[in-house]
């Protein structure tokens, strides 16, 4: 089995919603990490000392500068996660979570990088209605978005067979959890509405099942599969679905506030359910801690206060909030 203490790991988008939480989980356990963003990390975020490459790994000399000789590990979370966006630019969608891919796993395999940790969606495997999900789900994506998380995955898989890259493809639910004030997912935007007083908007009739998981537990679903030196797929989830109506309640036993929900008709392609299966993640030592209210609790008092953890503000996109926020459908989409 592996051991991540002591190993050099490069973060990609590590200065993101969950690469923050990742890098400080490395540090504590005394891994040697490299950031690599295009953003800065946020001052106070973490405690402990890292490497940072700053610039758009897109550049083979920025690529080269973070993934260096030497380097035992890489969890690979830079990527456009937006399925909107992905729709609006399916090229420049593949550019960044193909083509860089692609790159960063020949660097891997050149440097002899034993392990490659990839985030990635339950998206690969499109709309099977209520049925389970299972790392054995065949995947039809109806994405770009969830088209180039497949494609990158066979990548994957490719290096593992070839040229014994211990490749994994963690297929995140939907991630939440502290620091996430700056995103526009429907948990800050619930949790700007009982802050501000507002509502949000709920598509049809609330009922679509989603499988929402906390950062924290993400974190430990990483280390699980690097530990096991897994390969192939993965699914971190919460491994239980609540209800988008469940969501709304849940975040006003939290908050204390009303937070109206006004039902609007549902946009075309809005997924019914979507139902996950943990048992591989367990059998290798995952273990989720949080339910919908244990965690929701974690995140609204950075929003009450205004101020969160890592040291950015909680202020962002408030004036959505005054009113009817327009909440985005709970998707399978993983955040950085």
């Amino acid at each position: 089995m592996a051991d991540p203490r002591c190993s050099r790991v490069l973060v990609t988008g590590g200065a993101g919603f969950i690469g923050r939480r990742v890098v400080r989980a490395l540090l504590e356990i005394g891994a040697e990490v490299t950031v690599a963003d295009k953003q800065p990390f946020p001052d106070g975020a973490v405690r402990g000392e890292f490497r940072t490459v700053l610039g758009d790994l897109r550049d083979p000399g920025v690529a080269a500068r973070a993934l260096d000789p030497g380097t035992d590990a890489v969890v690979h979370l830079a990527a456009v996660t937006s399925v909107l966006r992905s729709v609006a630019d399916p090229a420049g969608t593949y550019d960044v979570n193909v083509a860089l891919t692609e790159n960063l796993l020949e660097l891997a395999r050149k440097h002899e990088t034993r392990t490659f940790l990839f985030a990635s969606t339950n998206a690969v495997v499109g709309d099977v209605g209520r049925n389970v999900i299972t790392e054995q789900t065949p995947m039809r994506p109806m994405t770009p978005y969830g088209a180039t998380k497949a494609a990158a995955e066979m990548l994957l898989s490719c290096y593992t067979a070839c040229y014994g890259v211990n490749a994994c493809a963690l297929r995140f639910s939907n991630v939440y959890g502290p620091g996430m004030a700056a995103k526009d997912s429907f948990v800050p935007r619930l949790m700007r509405a009982a802050r501000c007083g507002g509502g949000v908007d709920v598509y049809g009739d609330g009922h679509q099942l989603r499988d929402l998981v906390h950062i924290d537990d993400v974190v430990g679903g990483v280390l699980a599969a690097w530990r096991a030196d897994w390969t192939g797929p993965l699914i971190v989830a919460a491994g239980r679905s609540d209800s988008v109506n469940d969501l709304v309640a849940a975040a006003r036993r939290v908050t204390g506030a009303p937070i109206p929900a006004r039902h609007v008709p549902a946009k075309q392609g809005e997924m019914p359910a979507v139902l996950v299966d943990i048992a591989t993640a367990r059998a290798l030592g995952y273990q989720p801690a949080y339910d919908l209210g244990s965690g929701l609790a974690t995140v609204w008092p950075e929003f009450a206060d205004g101020t969160v953890a890592d040291g950015t503000a909680a202020s962002v996109a408030d004036g959505a909030a005054a009113g009817h926020g327009s909440a985005a459908p709970v998707g399978a989409e993983a955040a950085k």
